[in-house]
């Protein structure tokens, strides 16, 4: 066993009904990491992170958490575990009725003890870490995709999560919004020491930020690599591992 393993997957498979989308998933993610899950289209990436995050079920196979066996708690303890996650989607999934400091207050109001004021503070303070402190009264529909996606992040750490998951976080946006959330990405990371998993296509954000990742292949439906991207592009031998890397360019 790695001590340093934050979550361990061992013998999943994940299924719709009878139709197996992956099966023999075995890959660590350590203490630190920033964690990429690839692979082509309909390989299961996001049904991969549903069941990270505990939205989802394994058809068979295990998910440890810190050592803890995940899906074997009880509802109530896998509530408490999920506590310590954080999440963001694609378009930010923020609420649009409510201002960003509304939207980042939610998750402190429903599941800890602290004042009014008390919070007020840390919703500042999330805001100003994610580079949007003065925007606290503004709507989600008044500001852009980059910086909805900052407010999603903001609300993804209110609670100070020690794993944060990232679905397409650099989806929509241009490449200097993109480099400057993987900029940001890198940040929180350092300030807040959370580990952190990606799903992702983008090979700049997987070349720039990631430190480990596992590889899905929808054709054999099973995981083909696993390990640092760069070493992956290094020494694999896999064509489809090499394909995806390189997005089929010579010489490399």
């Amino acid at each position: 066993m790695n001590a340093k393993a934050h979550i361990r997957v061992r013998g999943l498979t994940m299924a719709y009904g009878g139709f197996v989308l992956m099966r023999g998933l075995n890959f660590d993610i350590n203490h630190g990491d920033i964690f990429v899950i690839m692979g082509g289209s309909g390989c299961g990436k996001s049904t991969l992170m549903k069941i990270l995050i505990g939205l989802k079920p394994p058809a068979a196979g295990e998910v440890f958490i810190d050592d803890v066996n995940f899906w074997r708690l009880d509802e109530s303890r896998r509530s408490d575990i999920m506590k310590h996650i954080g999440v963001t989607y694609q378009n930010g999934a923020l609420w649009s009725a409510m201002t960003l400091a509304e939207n980042v207050a939610l998750p402190l109001e429903e599941h800890t003890t602290l004042s009014a004021r008390q919070i007020h503070e840390l919703v500042s303070y999330k805001l100003s870490l994610v580079g949007l402190a003065g925007f606290e009264d503004y709507y989600p529909a008044e500001i852009s995709g980059g910086m909805r996606k900052r407010a999603g992040l903001a609300r993804a750490i209110a609670l100070d999560p020690e794993i944060v998951f990232f679905d397409e976080p650099s989806a929509g946006l241009d490449p200097i919004s993109s480099r400057s959330l993987d900029d940001l990405i890198l940040e929180i990371r350092e300030s807040l020491g959370t580990t952190v998993v990606l799903v992702t296509h983008e090979l700049p954000s997987i070349f720039a930020i990631a430190t480990n990742s596992v590889f899905l292949d929808p054709d054999s439906r099973t995981m083909i690599a696993s390990g640092d991207p760069h070493r992956l592009l290094a020494e694999s031998t896999n064509s489809k591992v090499r394909l995806f890397l390189t997005r089929g360019e010579k010489n490399v």
